[in-house]
């Protein structure tokens, strides 16, 4: 077995409200930062033993879909890096 960490970053679909983005996106414009869009992310690392890189990322990936996030409203994407 070997180490990794698995790095699962969780947004919001396209054309889900992000009131929290939004109320930033605003402040950062007030602040005078021109900003054309800005979403929020939930990044999640995950150390784990695997065999194999592709079977770290494969359980990272059921962590996601049973857990980490919800498949109607989000959008996900997992990274896997020896530790």
């Amino acid at each position: 077995m070997t180490a990794y960490t698995a790095v699962v970053t969780v947004r919001l679909k396209t054309g889900v409200l992000d009131p929290e983005a939004e109320t930033t996106q605003r402040a950062l414009e007030r602040l005078d930062f021109a900003v054309e869009d800005l979403r929020r992310a939930d990044r999640f690392e995950l150390d784990l033993d695997a065999e194999s890189a592709d079977a770290a990322a494969e359980r990272a990936d059921e962590m996601a879909e049973r857990l980490l996030a919800n498949p109607t409203i989000h959008d996900y994407e997992v990274e896997v890096r020896e530790r």
